[in-house]
């Protein structure tokens, strides 16, 4: 008879499979091009509906793969942010926002998908909100957004929302191109995660220090 332990300790097993195929298919195909049974059967999973069983719906499996890397990233953010408490150069923030995410990736080895899971969810206008609560929300981060206001009392408002926006692009998908280039042996620019994680800072740095243009000067010239 299989006992209580047993049970629970399958059950994880299966859970992790499953969480694990789906990140690598939907990076690979897209969240929407894959099916639950494409993912149960790739997991090895007799079940059809154990994605179902375990998971619920695929928004819900989207989440639980966000969390999963969410708390691995939050954990190498906090020491970071401590560190750099205070600061008044841009770069040490920035820093707090890239380097987290490049060496998380460079932690779980080779290949991984979750970057390029990362840049499939952030296209779809309902999946974005799930990777925006469960990555984007945390306390640290917070830290960082106002961190980097503090440097910059002098950008309105507007731009502020422009350029978070154009870093958050500028990350999600460099790190999956990257993800990608290494998971087909193709060149990267950079050698290491930790020498791209550089070239991003000084990109960002330089993106949000770039000058505002006046629209009443824009219109005389």
């Amino acid at each position: 008879m299989v006992s209580m332990t047993e049970k629970t300790t399958r059950a994880s097993a299966t859970r992790e499979a499953i969480l694990i195929t789906a990140e690598r298919l939907f990076a690979e195909h897209g969240v929407f091009a894959v099916s639950n049974r494409q993912i149960s059967e790739a997991a090895g999973q007799g079940n059809n509906a154990a994605v179902g069983y375990h998971f619920g719906t695929k928004a819900d499996l989207v989440r639980a793969i966000a969390k999963r890397h969410a708390a691995e990233t939050e954990r190498l953010r906090v020491p970071m942010v401590a560190a750099v408490a205070g600061s008044r150069d841009v770069r040490d923030w920035v820093s707090c926002m890239v380097r987290p995410s490049t060496r998380h990736l460079e932690e779980l080895g080779s290949p991984t998908w979750f970057a390029r899971f990362g840049a499939q969810v952030m296209t779809d206008p309902g999946l974005r909100r799930i990777m925006v609560e469960e990555s984007l929300t945390s306390p640290s981060l917070q830290r960082i957004v106002d961190g980097l206001h503090g440097c910059l009392p002098h950008l309105p408002a507007e731009v502020r929302a422009e350029r978070a926006d154009m870093a958050r692009q500028l990350m999600v998908h460099m790190l999956a191109e990257r993800e990608r280039a290494l998971a087909e042996g193709t060149p990267t620019p950079r050698a290491s995660w930790h020498d791209a994680a550089t070239g991003m800072v000084d990109a960002l740095t330089g993106l949000w220090l770039a000058p505002v243009t006046n629209p009443e000067e824009e219109k005389e010239s």
